[in-house]
């Protein structure tokens, strides 16, 4: 018999906890529900996060835009601050999973699950975002690539939660993309996914470069090498094809029930290809000075 606890505070959390300390603490729970059911995961005592407003929202604070770690991803999506200033994540949240599931997922469960093939990750990794965690001692703040140290592995201590994401928008970048595969169109687990952040002057050439791969290694996989070598070059298939080059080496994937490590390989390596394709897709495309964001379509 379990015993299920449903805080509305965090002074209730805390208490909860203290006199629980090996209670399992979760907030949609479409991963850990799932484990516990199929019995990958044993929990005597559970503590649901879902009435901890504190933890909830979106807030824009200048340049700065702040995600409560509960807010589920169909509220995240829904903002207009985010499709407006950081509309990556805001495709990605759209590709992931059915609405019924972004209804119960939140961002921050997406992020503590610490998959390889998690959505959200690849956008919050270009995007720089940082992690405010919680304790009953105190707040204190890390990297989202220093909190992922591989899959199902975090920086959370005991009795630590995360309770909200950082971001600074972006605002130098036009051109925001995010494209994953999967086994199907949608409701898909990703083979390989892609984030990107793109500059480009009035002749289409590449002033600055954010570039995240998600399910081919362990963790996400940025590569500074890849995007010194598109800095400076016309945007172009030509272009591309050296940065794949370059890039092919940093890749780890691995071998699983969705997909070979070489089939990832190759998936990987054509959708820096493909990227040209979604910036120009007419083949003719010039960036013009005045170039806003570019939106994520039929959100």
């Amino acid at each position: 018999m379990r015993e299920v606890f449903v805080p509305k505070s965090s002074t209730e959390l805390w208490d909860m906890w203290g006199s629980y300390p090996n209670a399992q603490v979760y907030a949609g729970g479409t991963d850990f529900l799932v484990q516990l059911r199929n019995r990958k995961r044993d929990a005597s005592v559970i503590i649901c996060m879902e009435r901890l407003e504190a933890f909830k929202g979106v807030q824009q604070q200048q340049n700065m835009i702040r995600i409560g770690a509960c807010t589920t991803l169909s509220h995240v999506l829904k903002e207009p601050v985010i499709r407006k200033h950081i509309p990556v994540l805001a495709t990605a949240i759209r590709r992931l999973g059915s609405p019924l599931i972004r209804n119960m997922a939140t961002i921050g469960g997406n992020i503590c699950t610490a998959s390889p093939a998690g959505d959200t990750l690849p956008p919050l990794y270009i995007l720089d975002a940082v992690l405010e965690i919680c304790s009953e001692q105190g707040i204190r703040h890390i990297a989202l690539k220093d909190f992922i140290h591989g899959p199902g592995q975090t920086a959370l201590m005991k009795n630590e939660i995360l309770s909200c994401i950082n971001v600074k928008i972006p605002q130098e970048y036009q051109i925001h993309h995010f494209e994953k595969v999967g086994k199907r169109k949608a409701m898909t687990c990703s083979v390989a996914s892609l984030a990107g952040l793109l500059k480009l002057d009035h002749k289409g050439v590449i002033k600055g470069v954010r570039l995240a791969w998600g399910a081919v290694g362990p963790r996400v996989l940025m590569s500074e090498k890849v995007e010194r070598s598109l800095k400076g070059m016309q945007l172009s298939a030509e272009s591309l094809e050296n940065a794949v080059q370059q890039g092919t080496e940093i890749f780890s994937p691995i071998d699983d029930i969705r997909a070979s490590a070489d089939y990832r390989r190759k998936i990987a390596g054509n959708l820096m290809r493909r990227l040209v394709r979604h910036v120009q897709p007419d083949a003719g495309y010039q960036i013009r000075p005045d170039t806003r964001i570019r939106q994520p379509e039929n959100i």
